[in-house]
């Protein structure tokens, strides 16, 4: 498995408008080999901004270079441009391979 992650740091009164634009989008994802799933955290608050972070499943790494590379990518975002003022920074990107995994049975 593979797991990309973005964090951002989000202006304090930007959070709302943040938040809204994710709920309204129209990932793709779910068009690409490999895609396992996708969530939108919302962390802590500091002075000057929040801390989200995006978290996206794939099966491989390979599958997620495919998702960057592919059209659904590019159009997905193209659509998801911010008000300026939103980000505090550009987002910071964090890939991960998994080498282990526990789970609760069911």
């Amino acid at each position: 498995m593979f797991i990309a992650m973005n964090r951002f740091k989000v202006a304090i009164d930007a959070q709302d408008a943040f938040e809204q634009r994710w709920l309204e989008r129209e990932s793709l994802l779910s068009e690409m080999d490999g895609f396992e799933g996708f969530r939108l955290l919302k962390g802590r608050e500091y002075d000057e901004y929040r801390l989200y972070a995006t978290h996206t499943q794939w099966r491989n790494e390979g599958c997620f270079a495919a998702w960057t590379d592919s059209e659904q990518f590019r159009l997905a975002h193209s659509r998801a441009r911010l008000p300026e003022g939103t980000l505090l920074s550009h987002p910071q990107f964090e890939g991960f391979t998994s080498i282990l995994e526990e789970h609760i049975a069911a």
